[in-house]
């Protein structure tokens, strides 16, 4: 792996593979099999992505939804989907006043860079675009694949055995990620050195014309994540119970976990059937918190055999998914 000096300041309208290719094959070559990888904010700088105007106001238009916040923080999922520490804005490097948007298309962006190279030098490479992200539970920050082109983002172990005979069912590395962070320490933060070659997975480029699914297939789908809120917000946005703000709780969950849900909470239920539970009226703020949270939704019941109904009693039935 090789991280070379030498990138001059890229500015809008510049042909980002023009340069690349002058840096890259006047110190290391490029040969079939290599990967570029390149960080965002050059691709941004070249792409017209500096704006002027206030970090908070483009956090703001670039969000999709707030994840978290903690004083000043924001965590949100900003519109490629990816969730990030100020919508992956950058206010370091630029003029005072200015931003740096991420790229419009990464994984676009990867694409245009592949067949820039491919056309100048005959060499089939494989590209990333990388950007600094933190991690749920991790101290520190680390380079991860936010756009590629020519790469298998993700190698599957799925249906192997290992040493010992037992079957792999969810080994999936990140490769694209794994080769992000691998550049960022050859790159350095404060090295001036924004792209780098990482040699010797070939494995993992693929043939010339294919570009491969990009890093967009990385991102779980809103809903798919178990942490789609902070502690926090999810508390909140539980609370509120606005139908617009639950599809991050995902799917509706299985009537166990519900039922075990109101157990622990102190709220006794009957299951009628596998989508059908019962809980004292007398309970309901509590019941419909833990019914959203859980997918599920919350009505009076109706009159049954008895004369028992929604004054006494609040059922709960799986929602949309």
């Amino acid at each position: 792996m090789v991280a070379p000096d030498g990138l001059p300041e890229v500015t809008a309208g510049d042909d980002l593979a023009e340069l690349l290719v002058d840096l890259l094959t006047g110190r290391s070559g490029l040969v079939d099999g290599d990967v570029v990888v390149i960080t965002s904010k050059v691709v941004s700088k070249a792409e017209g992505q500096v704006v002027a105007g206030e970090r908070d106001d483009w956090i703001d238009a670039e969000t999709v939804r707030d994840v978290a916040r903690r004083g000043p923080t924001r965590i949100v999922r900003n519109r490629l989907g990816l969730t990030m520490a100020a919508a992956g804005i950058d206010a370091s490097n630029v003029a005072a006043g200015s931003v740096v948007l991420l790229p419009s298309d990464p994984d676009a962006s990867a694409r245009a860079l592949r067949a820039g190279i491919a056309e100048r030098t005959g060499a089939n490479v494989a590209v990333v675009v990388t950007d600094t992200a933190g991690r749920a539970w991790r101290e520190g920050q680390t380079d991860i694949a936010i756009g590629a082109a020519g790469l298998r983002v993700l190698e599957s172990f799925e249906g192997r055995t290992d040493a010992h005979g037992n079957p792999l069912l969810v080994t999936a590395p990140a490769v694209a990620d794994e080769i992000a962070g691998a550049a960022e320490l050859a790159q350095g933060k404060l090295a001036a050195r924004p792209c780098a070659v990482v040699r010797g997975r070939a494995d993992l480029v693929l043939p010339r014309g294919e570009d491969g699914t990009g890093a967009a297939a990385l991102i779980r789908a809103d809903g798919a994540d178990m942490f789609g809120y902070g502690a926090r917000e999810a508390v909140v946005t539980a609370v509120v119970g606005d139908p617009a703000t639950q599809a991050p709780f995902g799917a509706p969950a299985p009537l166990g976990d519900l039922v075990t849900a109101l157990a622990r909470a102190g709220i006794t239920s009957t299951t009628i059937a596998e989508d059908l539970v019962r809980c004292p009226a007398t309970q309901r703020v509590a019941v419909e918190i833990l019914a959203f949270a859980h997918g599920w939704r919350a009505e009076p019941s109706p009159e049954v055999p008895g004369g028992t109904s929604g004054d006494t009693e609040i059922q709960l039935l799986p929602g949309t998914p």
